[in-house]
């Protein structure tokens, strides 16, 4: 089984389970120690990774960024026994530069981005996350964005719609599948998960009904739309971009992906700032779960963090 179809077998579990946070001890291994006083969690869902670092160093103060407004209130409440050591702002990581100035900062000694999504994001069928409950084709996890799934499904070419399972998810079937939403919308809007979800399988030649402890056929196409709709990507390299000026020297930056479109734009971009002289990359190889995490959290099997260290300017 690939690292990819780990996640999507992972992402599958977790819906119906709580939200565990990934890689927890290595997290709190490169960013805990007392040295740091100031973290920004970029990506802090429900406060798991947050709460550990808060935990692990007394005198460490965390701002807070999500672009899911509900997550964000989970995350307020879980974490409000720190007080005043965390401060929540709601953000895409991608706006990391004006979420400091909000706080009245410039720069900070720790990034945390963990570019998952949560298992209540998944459970909630009127997000559109899941394909196998049924709810409006929507998949916005800021509802700030304005377009939706069901715009992307019902309005690009079978052309774009094929270039986008393809690039985002590397989705094999794109071609047939484009053909087969296209045919299938001249009969009427596609609006439904699980209609997008069966038409899929079928354009796929599978049964939606017989993937039982199998990686569901519509899988890569969700997550496609997903982070096409959520900008993900982009937003991930506009956060990468901005991160070496938002850290202070000897701050670090841990990234954790979940698949290997992400985990590339990571190590690539560890790798260029390294060659410029603005950071010193730790990880040469992505950090893993052990096996024991691996069993416990299936939704770890794929999760993979990258760290690198800001150099003092030359």
């Amino acid at each position: 089984m690939s690292n990819d179809d780990e996640l999507l077998t992972s992402e599958a579990v977790c819906a119906g389970g709580m939200h565990i946070p990934v890689l927890p001890d290595e997290v709190v291994r490169h960013l805990g120690d007392p040295g740091r006083r100031l973290i920004a969690d970029c990506t802090v869902g429900l406060g798991g990774h947050a709460a550990l670092l808060l935990a692990a160093n007394p005198a460490l103060q965390i701002i807070a960024l999500d672009r899911d407004e509900t997550n964000l209130q989970i995350a307020r409440e879980a974490l409000s026994a720190y007080g005043d050591r965390i401060r929540i702002i709601h953000a895409n990581f991608a706006e990391l530069p004006r979420a400091l100035r909000e706080a009245g900062l410039e720069k900070v000694d720790g990034l945390l981005a963990d570019l998952g999504i949560s298992s209540n994001q998944i459970a909630d069928p009127t997000r559109g996350l899941s394909f196998e409950r049924d709810g409006p084709l929507d998949m916005r996890l800021d509802r700030r964005e304005k377009t939706t799934a069901a715009d992307l499904v019902n309005t690009l070419s079978e052309g774009e719609l094929s270039d986008l399972l393809y690039f985002q998810s590397q989705e094999r079937h794109s071609r047939k599948i484009a053909k087969r939403i296209c045919q299938v919308r001249r009969q009427g809007r596609i609006n439904s998960t699980v209609l997008l979800s069966r038409l899929v399988a079928a354009a796929m030649g599978e049964n939606p009904d017989a993937h039982r402890g199998k990686i569901h056929p519509a899988t890569r196409t969700f997550m496609a739309l997903r982070m096409s709709v959520n900008r993900e990507t982009e937003s991930l390299q506009e956060f990468l971009a901005a991160a070496p000026e938002c850290l202070n020297p000897g701050g670090r930056i841990a990234v954790i992906s979940f698949h290997s479109v992400e985990d590339r734009v990571v190590k690539e971009d560890f790798r260029d700032r390294g060659r410029e002289g603005l950071y010193a990359v730790l990880t040469k190889k992505p950090i893993v779960a052990e096996e024991t995490e691996r069993e416990h959290n299936p939704r770890s099997r794929s999760a993979k963090m990258r760290v690198a260290e800001r150099l003092a300017k030359a």
